[in-house]
Formats: structure tokens, C-alpha cells, sequence
């Protein structure tokens, strides 16, 4: 009899320090750099997944009940470091890693496909019917020295959030530029004490704002190089808006995902935000009620004629390369599954799902519950603001994410100016390149 066993990644490392052995399912072999063979279970996969992709996994057993899966729950904390860590054992041990898995963090697929892990399979050739399903724009994560490394759950571009009825109340025009957003959120702020216009607490934010000015803090120059310049007019500008907001009490130092948010959140009035903002933080998370929010086009800075914006999340799901035969096929059809199949995608996703085949389904089923104060506006922003992430920003070794909740976050919450929040950042994320051991240069 098929059973699955929902086990926390925890007890699973208990077990392999106890035992010495490999997590029931897992490949026990090795490829590429860390030695040995792949192996085949016979057909039997371990797949890990964070919280809010549990249902994925349980969907595709619903779905598959003649596929023998282990789920096993891990840490989804955005940043954070524990399955890393976890991996380096297994790397270490050449045996131990689940056939199939949710990243918790998208810079995670630096370290998962580095020589010295090699973890992630390269997909190109043996999924390319899924690829083929998928904006290459969606995927240009996934896409590391031109082989297909992963493959994305859901879109995460940012679109621009507002609170519809607290404009019309208070007679304010939507912003359409960055600079025009900054100035608003402080006017706002002195107008209503206790009204916010962004967040800067969780790792996202970087990618909400310095990605979204094309700030070259990821940017890749050669597997050994990349280009960190915080002194970029690029990078200047998002740290002029930032310090606008902060110095106008128009921002919270809270994360998004921290329990306070959840206090504050209704006093949000608008802010650059993920397409999933709107159901999993404004509905199910904050409550906010329904016909308050309302998304726009991303926003534009002056000088430029296209919009540009930042990408939260979206998911990234790897395959492993220690496993071939019936073990693989069946990784294979999980990762098919999560990452396109109407159960888990239209029916139970929150976010606008990456694979262009179910964007529309999922858009209707999402649009039929009527949440926001303009609907049909709402979503008409999504699917165009994936256009306008800027594509120079890779994931690299160091966490850009974690040096900010290490840096920015910590600093703000004590009171410093952002000008230290700002330098301490600078200061760290050149030396966590280094230490990563890569070249840092200024231009390219």
C-alpha cells in the first residue's frame, strides 16, 4: 500500500546524523563533481516542498496514486540558509538529496547548480515539452550558461498596488512614476500619520526596489565575476526614492511576512508588490476587505518611456541530477505537475502561474471572486508587468535578500539614517561576493 509520510526536513536530518543513511526515496548516488552513480529507486521519489506548496504535493498524489512519494516539509523561510546547509551534507556524504524540490529561496539555484553541488539536472533536453510551455522571459532564471536548470512555479513581477477607496476618499491621484510614488507616499504620510507606502523588513525588498531600477547588484559578467555598484545612477535613484519614503514616515520597517504586517497592512495605501500580493497577503493573510485594493502597471522612471519593476518569489522547482530510470521519469512527472496542472495551479495557487497555459484559467477562477474595488483593471496589469523585470539581475552565491535583512532591516529598525542603512548594505554585499569567491567589478 502507497503511503505518504509528511515529515519535517528536521527529523529527516535527525535521521541521516543517527543512521547515516539517506532519506527513504532520495537518491543515494552522485553526478557531476560529487562523485559516484546515479541511482533508480525502482520508482519511489522524496520530494521536499515548503508550507504553501503542500498542496501541490498532495495534489499530485491525489492525482498519481502509482507514484510511491514521501513529502517532506522544509523551511520556507525567504533568505534563509538551512537547506543549504543541508545540502553541503549531502554533498558531502554523496547521498541524501530529494529527487525533486521547492526553493525556498530563488538564490538558491546559484549554489544547487555550482560545481561544487551540481544538484539541479539540467532539463533542457529531457523536459523540453514543459520548457516549450513557458515565456522565456519567465525562465530567464532558470536559464544558467544557456541549459535550463529549473523550472518556475508561478509570475511574481510587480505590478503597482494602491488602496482604491482611500484615493477616491481623499481625492489623490495614482502615481505613474517612481519618483512621482516617493513624493505621494510622503505627502500622504504628513496628510495621515500612520498611512505606509511600501515595506523594507523582508528580503523581497531589494528586489522591490533595486531590481526594479535595474540597480547592478546580481549582475553577471562571467561564472566568476559579477557587477556590484551601489554608486550607479541606476542604483542612486532607488536609494533617493528610499530615503524620501523612510525620512517622510511613509514606510514600515517591518517584512511583509513578519506578524506586525498584519496589523499594519490595512494602513497600507499603496506600494510596488508581487501579482500574489493581492489573494495571499491583502485577502487571506491581512483580511483587507474586499473592493479596497487595486493593482496598475508597474511604474515608470523619468526619463524612460517603458515601466520597470522588481520580481518577488515566484518559485523555483529543481529536479535532481543523482537519479536516472523509473525514479526520474517519476520526478519528472512531478515537476510537470507542480508546475502546470490546472489542480494545483488554477484550483489552489495563489499566484499567476508561470506556464502560459493555465494563466488564463487561473486569471477567471481568481477574477470570480469579485475581491478587488476594479477587477478586470487589476488583472489586465499582470501578465504585461512580466515584461518589465529587467533582465540583467541573475541569482548569484551570495543572498542579496539575506544581506539586506542583515543590513538594511536592522538598521532602520533602530533608527539609523538610510544613508548608514544604505552603506552597511553596500559594504556587505561586496564582501559576501568575495568571500563567495567571485571577482567584484563596477561596469561591465
Amino acid at each position: 500500500m502507497k503511503t505518504k509520510r509528511l515529515i519535517s526536513v528536521g527529523a529527516a536530518m535527525a535521521t541521516i546524523a543517527l543512521a547515516g543513511a539517506a532519506l527513504s526515496g532520495c537518491s543515494t548516488g552522485g553526478s557531476g563533481t560529487t562523485g559516484g552513480t546515479q541511482t533508480d529507486s525502482g520508482g519511489k521519489i522524496t520530494v521536499w516542498v515548503d508550507p504553501p506548496r503542500v498542496p501541490a504535493a498532495d495534489a499530485f498524489k491525489k492525482a498519481h496514486p502509482e507514484i510511491d512519494i514521501n513529502i517532506v516539509q522544509i523551511d520556507g523561510t525567504v533568505g534563509g540558509k538551512t537547506v543549504q546547509q543541508q545540502f553541503a551534507q549531502f554533498d558531502a556524504a554523496k547521498k541524501g538529496w530529494p529527487d525533486a524540490i521547492f526553493f525556498p529561496s530563488n538564490d538558491d539555484i546559484a549554489w544547487a547548480t555550482s560545481a561544487k553541488s551540481n544538484y539541479a539536472a539540467d532539463l533542457t533536453d529531457i523536459m523540453a515539452d514543459t520548457i516549450s510551455g513557458f515565456d522565456p522571459a519567465v525562465l530567464g532564471m532558470c536559464n544558467i550558461g544557456d541549459k535550463i536548470r529549473c523550472l518556475r512555479n508561478d509570475a511574481a513581477p510587480d505590478v503597482f498596488w494602491y488602496n482604491a477607496k482611500f484615493f477616491a476618499d481623499n481625492g489623490y491621484t495614482v502615481p505613474t512614476t517612481w519618483e512621482d510614488y516617493a513624493k505621494l507616499g510622503a505627502k500622504i504620510a504628513s496628510e495621515h500619520p500612520g498611512k505606509i507606502s511600501g515595506f523594507t523588513g523582508d528580503a523581497y525588498a531589494p528586489d522591490r526596489y533595486l531590481w526594479a531600477a535595474d540597480c547592478p547588484t546580481n549582475n553577471t559578467v562571467d561564472a566568476t565575476t559579477v557587477q556590484i555598484n551601489l554608486a550607479d545612477p541606476k542604483c542612486t535613484r532607488a536609494k533617493d526614492l528610499l530615503t524620501t519614503l523612510y525620512d517622510g514616515k511613509a514606510l514600515s520597517t517591518d517584512g511583509i511576512f513578519d506578524a506586525d504586517a498584519a496589523k499594519v497592512g490595512p494602513d497600507l495605501v499603496m506600494s510596488p508588490g508581487a501579482v500574489w500580493w493581492g489573494d495571499y497577503l491583502f485577502n487571506q493573510t491581512w483580511k483587507i476587505p474586499a473592493g479596497t485594493m487595486q493593482a496598475s502597471a508597474p511604474l515608470t522612471w523619468e526619463g524612460e518611456s517603458k515601466p520597470s519593476t522588481g520580481d518577488e518569489g515566484g518559485g523555483l522547482w529543481g529536479l535532481s541530477s543523482h537519479i536516472k530510470g523509473k525514479q526520474l521519469k517519476n520526478a519528472e512527472t512531478f515537476m510537470k505537475f507542480v508546475v502546470s496542472d490546472p489542480s494545483w495551479q488554477v484550483d489552489l495557487s495563489t499566484g499567476l502561474p508561470a506556464f502560459k497555459a493555465v494563466q488564463d484559467d487561473w486569471i477567471a477562477k481568481q477574477s470570480a471572486a469579485n475581491y478587488y474595488a476594479d477587477t478586470k483593471a487589476t488583472f489586465e496589469a499582470f501578465k504585461p508587468a512580466i515584461s518589465a523585470v529587467p533582465g540583467d539581475h541573475k541569482y548569484q552565491l551570495y543572498n542579496t535578500g539575506s544581506v539586506w535583512t542583515e543590513t538594511v532591516a536592522p538598521a532602520l529598525v533602530a533608527g539609523k539614517s538610510f544613508d548608514d542603512a544604505w552603506s552597511a548594505f553596500d559594504q556587505d554585499l561586496n564582501s559576501q561576493a568575495k568571500a563567495q569567491g567571485y571577482k567584484v567589478v563596477t561596469s561591465k
